[in-house]
Parts: structure tokens; sequence; C-alpha cells
């Protein structure tokens, strides 16, 4: 059953009250990050390319430890556009679900973080085959844990296709899934970077995903074009390019068409909560089931929690 918009009323610091200075500072913010001692998990994918996970858990995959602490509630946390396990929202999300007695499993998508060298694809919007084979990889070595998804912005996107996509369907031990400014509708996000404030967002993902496309080429020059072409300037030119063509869709547009969840999210039978703020520069709300949220940015949102 669908609920109502939720508005949930934030009054951030005077000083940060700029939803641009939010998202800048929600991805660039200094951290004094503890020591890495998360256990790495390769989940292998039907296509032979593999996702990493990382788990963090105050005893972390310790089979000596009593049972209820290996029945642990776990939670999967996907990360967005360009990102990684160690986006400082990924990190920011897991230390506080540990303190609160939660196993977290931060994912990286394909070719992302420590998955570098381990996909010959690109994750994409659609890649929702990938966030379902990591929860049955949390299911099969944690049978008793249930778990729950916690997705940022492109995470999301791939989230909620996945529940649309599975119905009443069990997915591994997934109970419940909080999404976290998702795009909704691709096609109106790809115009939003055309104009004004958007195009800086657009240059600022281009540079960040053609590094990693060209670095995959050099991995696995067999993907590669004939003739490398040199960087795009928009991300739509991407996903004409690279995006489309390696994940069957016959355009940019068509891939917009077919893993927008937009459409698909009456289909979804799963809890399911979108947080949304209003203000976001790079989300839109033209669908939203709950948690509307004032006077945030993007990645504000996410430093939230």
């Amino acid at each position: 059953m669908q609920d109502p918009p939720y508005p949930w009323k934030f009054v951030p610091s005077p000083l940060l009250a700029n939803r641009h200075l939010q998202t800048f500072l929600g991805i660039h913010w200094p951290r004094n990050d503890a020591r890495y001692q998360a256990i790495q998990h390769q989940v292998a994918l039907d296509d032979g390319d593999r996702i990493v996970l990382h788990e963090d858990a105050p005893i972390a995959g310790d089979e000596s430890a009593p049972k209820a602490l290996l029945s642990a509630p776990s939670v999967l946390l996907i990360h967005g556009l360009a990102g990684c396990y160690k986006s400082t929202y990924m990190c920011r999300m897991a230390d506080r679900l540990v303190e609160h007695g939660y196993r977290v499993f931060r994912m990286d998508m394909r070719g992302c973080g420590a998955g570098e060298g381990l996909a010959k694809l690109p994750s994409h919007c659609g890649r929702s085959t990938d966030s379902a084979a990591a929860l049955r990889h949390i299911a099969e070595i944690y049978p008793d844990s249930e778990t729950s998804i916690v997705a940022y912005s492109m995470g999301g996107t791939i989230t909620m296709n996945m529940l649309a996509e599975a119905g009443e369907m069990p997915i591994g031990n997934l109970q419940r899934s909080f999404v976290i400014c998702p795009p909704i509708e691709l096609a109106h996000v790809e115009r939003h970077f055309r104009r004004s404030w958007g195009r800086l967002y657009d240059r600022f993902f281009v540079r960040l995903l053609w590094k990693q496309i060209t670095h995959r080429w050099r991995l696995f020059p067999e993907t590669a074009p004939s003739q490398i072409p040199g960087r795009p300037q928009r991300l739509r030119e991407i996903d004409e390019l690279v995006i489309a063509p390696s994940g069957g869709f016959d355009s940019a547009e068509d891939y917009y068409e077919q893993t927008s969840p937009g459409p698909k999210l009456v289909s979804v039978r799963q809890p399911l909560t979108i947080f949304f703020s209003e203000d976001d520069p790079n989300s839109f709300r033209e669908i939203i089931f709950a948690g509307v949220l004032s006077g945030a940015g993007s990645c504000g949102l996410g430093a939230l929690f």
C-alpha cells in the first residue's frame, strides 16, 4: 500500500543553507576514518563479472561469536553514480549503523572501488541483478540475518528496479529498503543537466566516469572501441557511446526509458521508503512515497543519518 508523502522539516546551519554547498561538502568534508578492517567478499555475477562487498561489524565473520551476533540484522549499502565503498556518505552511514549493532555490507558496483579489474562491463541503472546477487550472498553466509537496503542516488534507482521486477518474490533475506534521492525519470535528469547548475554536475560526473571507463578499457582492451575517442562533454554522450551498447540498449533514450523506475513502482510489493529533498539539485520528486525533506541538498540528506 502506498503511503502519502510525509514532509520532514530540516533546518540546516545558516552557513550551510545552500543546497549546492551541502551537496559538495557531503562528498568532500574531511573525515578521520578508522583503520580499514572490513572483510571483502567477491560476488560472482551471471555474466562472469564480479562485484565486491565490504563487511563491517563489531565481530565480522567470527564463527565463534555468540549466535545473537551471527544473526544480527544486516544492511546492504549501495553507493551512487561514480561512488564506491570509500565515499564519505557510505563511510558515515556504515559507522553509524555498526555503532547500533548492525552488520554492514558496503557494495562496490562493477568496476568501482575494490572492484576495479573485476568487471568488463560498466554498471548502470538497470543492473538490478547485481544488487540481488549481493543480497543472496549475504543470506548464504548469514542465513538468520534479516537484511535491509540503504541506497543512494543511482543505487536507489537500481534498488527500485530490483523491487519492481521481483514483485512479492523474496530476494535473499531482504525485509525493507530505504532509497535516498534516487533519480526516478532518467530523461528528466538528463534534461536538467543541460541547464544552469545542472551543467556543473554533468561535467563533474563526466570527469569521474570517463577516467573509470578508459581505465577499464586499458584492463580489458577487447571491450574498447578500435579508436579511443576524446573525453565527452556531457553525460548523455557517455550513455550513448558506452552505457547503451554495453547494456544492450538501442540508444541513450532507450536506456533512459527502460531503466527509469517511475512507471514500474506500481509493481513494487515489498516495503520501500523513498527519501527526497525538495531542493536536491540532482533528483526530482516526480513520484514520492514518503520522506520529503525540506532544506537539504543531495549528499546533505545522506549526512543526516
